[in-house]
């Protein structure tokens, strides 16, 4: 099995970290709609072990189909791999843990502080450039995110916002979860200069199945079929968002890339409503529409940029 780590961006390069971002999107909706019915099942822990065993599996077979061989397996950054997946694993546990605590929506509106983490920080860690353009646009997705949890009892009033929106246990991971993910995203795009996603992944599924059998005091609980329908598609979909996002990280800056990600706020309000009856208000809309039209300004400047420079 022989994959290429991409050096180069054409100036095609964008377009297709879209596409493989929108595959990115779907797949972290599915998880979420999977991770919520699952954990009527089993707990957290449990899904997090069982979520990293069935992606070794899958990826497993995967090597096993295309006569892949040990190189395929090394990484270059092994340390980075490790403090990687800890990270993404306390993240993730904070994450599917407020998923049976908030609605989805407001979740992913509080998860999509991470762009803006990611816009502060990159300068910082990646040595890419935050342009004003790209500052803007970050900011402007995260003012959208801000108007889609306002509570409607604030009025227009900031104190008001500050005094009404009430952050409990589900909120508070959500927040943690936020900055988590971020540094994830950082992790990913340096990765991707020696690592192939595919290596990415089997080191991040095998290490956060290892990490996860280190939280299961009390043993493992053997899902019903039910509960294993929800808890597979957790796995898979989980494998499917990684790669997804590693393909985008390898053809765009993560700064370009990750903004993109305030589009699951509008789509998982969407899902709320069609598959929890949960109520879809006008400010949700608003702040949805604020949060396109920042990724919409995100890429059209930065093709603008590669026109310019060509």
């Amino acid at each position: 099995m022989t994959t290429t780590v991409v050096r180069d961006r054409p100036a095609s390069a964008v377009t297709k970290a879209v596409l493989w971002m929108l595959g990115s999107l779907v797949s972290f909706s599915v998880i979420a709609i999977a991770g919520r019915e699952a954990s009527r099942g089993i707990a957290t822990t449990e899904l997090m072990f069982w979520r990293g065993l069935i992606g070794v599996g899958v990826l497993l077979v995967i090597w096993i189909m295309m006569r892949g061989t040990l190189a395929d397996l090394r990484s270059g950054q092994p340390t980075l791999q490790l403090a990687r997946s800890i990270v993404h694993f306390a993240a993730q546990f904070g994450w599917l843990y407020a998923l049976t605590l908030i609605p989805l929506v407001e979740l992913f509106a509080l998860e999509f502080t991470s762009p803006l983490w990611v816009a502060v920080l990159a300068p910082l860690f990646l040595r890419e450039r935050l342009t004003p353009l790209r500052a803007l646009a970050a900011l402007l997705g995260f003012i959208g995110a801000l108007i889609v949890i306002w509570p409607p009892a604030a009025g227009f009033s900031a104190q008001g916002f500050i005094d009404q929106l009430s952050l409990g246990t589900g909120s508070v991971l959500a927040l943690a979860s936020a900055v988590g993910f971020a540094c994830n995203m950082m992790a990913v795009k340096r990765l991707t200069r020696t690592d192939t996603p595919f290596t990415i992944l089997v080191w991040m599924n095998g290490l956060q199945a290892l990490i996860g059998t280190l939280f299961l005091f009390n043993g493992v609980t053997w899902p019903d079929p039910v509960t294993w329908f929800w808890t597979v598609l957790v796995g898979i979909g989980g494998l499917t968002a990684h790669y997804s996002l590693s393909r985008a990280f390898q053809l765009a800056d993560a700064i370009i890339v990750a903004p993109m990600d305030f589009l699951r706020v509008p789509l998982i309000a969407l899902v709320g409503v069609l598959v929890y009856s949960e109520p879809l208000r006008a400010l949700v809309l608003a702040g949805g529409a604020c949060i396109i039209a920042a990724n919409a300004l995100n890429i059209w400047g930065e093709r603008r940029g590669k026109t310019a420079r060509t």
